[in-house]
């Protein structure tokens, strides 16, 4: 016996995030005049930082009143926000997803924008300081500590990127090797740290020394301890594909974890299902997730508009 699908249970389009990417879908599609629904955890990646930066027309905005503005603008076209998390997702002729709450929704069509997670070394005083003085990303914070004492912690070898880049803002940039022993380090690591002015210090970082609430140095486990006003750490990224591993949508290692195969307009392998945001890399900043929501939106609205005129024609 076919179960009977309540009408007020179907969605055009199920959007799970309700950070940039998945309010931009969002938008877009109650725009179209789509029967959508964005179910958010409330959990977005840069809810540490109390700004963000190099967004056109909305740089310095703090990430809470970004989000608060999107969710007022979804809500003027009908489109639905449910504060829930999607634990379970099944294909089908529909989509079928399980919220915590016990609630299941149905949807023609799949938007999963559910990001990634930081995991922080574990350093004393680096997750307490994230997002203030101890930060990861130097195009999103480095302007505002531009010329203050950066120290940058290395979690691999490949941190020694990191210590180049934010050699740009800052010329007393110190580079503490943490656990990557020295050895590990090329000719042409040391050659290049050595042209852009960064120190390279050796040993285990014991933690981190705060003055009044204020980031004042790094302490070796040595009990050495170096001046330092602004950390640079590269965090471990968890992409949160759970959902797409449900679905069977396939995906491809990187440096920073594994993330969707997509096309341009953030189509995974799975018919129905796009992804965008984080959820599909680890760099994908806020303006970059909105764009990827708005593109995946946009050929959503044509799938569908499509399928129903196919279907009309008896194609």
């Amino acid at each position: 016996m076919t179960e009977k699908l309540d009408v007020y249970d179907l969605y055009d389009a199920v959007v799970v995030g309700g950070g940039a990417a998945g309010l931009s879908a969002a938008l877009v599609l109650g725009r179209a005049r789509m029967r959508a629904l964005v179910v958010d955890a409330g959990e977005p990646r840069n809810a540490p930082s109390a700004h963000m930066q190099g967004y056109l027309s909305r740089d310095g905005m703090s990430p809470a009143e970004f989000l608060a503005v999107g969710r007022e603008e979804i809500s003027r076209y009908g489109v639905e926000l449910v504060r829930d998390r999607a634990v379970e997702v099944t294909g089908g002729e529909h989509f079928a997803v399980s919220l915590a709450s016990g609630r299941t929704v149905r949807a023609r069509r799949l938007v999963v924008s559910t990001g990634l997670k930081d995991e922080l070394p574990a350093v004393p005083g680096v997750a307490e300081r994230f997002g203030r003085d101890v930060l990861h990303c130097p195009f999103c914070h480095g302007w505002e500590v531009r010329d203050e004492a950066f120290g940058v912690l290395a979690t691999s070898v490949a941190s020694v990127h990191q210590a180049l880049i934010v050699s740009q803002w800052s010329k007393d940039v110190t580079f503490f090797l943490h656990t990557v022993a020295e050895e590990e380090l090329s000719d042409q690591d040391l050659r290049r740290l050595a042209a852009a002015g960064v120190k390279v210090v050796p040993g285990d970082v014991g933690g981190l020394v705060v003055e009044d609430d204020r980031l004042t140095g790094v302490r070796l486990a040595d009990g050495t301890t170096h001046a330092r006003s602004v950390v640079f750490v590269a965090p471990r990224a968890v992409p949160q594909t759970g959902l797409l591993e449900q679905l069977g949508a396939e995906l491809h290692e990187t440096p920073f974890g594994a993330y969707p195969v997509v096309d341009q307009t953030g189509l995974t392998t799975v018919p129905g299902v796009w992804a965008a945001g984080n959820a599909i890399g680890f760099a994908e900043q806020v303006v970059h997730a909105a764009s990827g929501g708005y593109r995946a939106a946009t050929a959503i609205v044509g799938d569908l508009v499509m399928s129903r005129l196919n279907e009309a024609v008896g194609d």
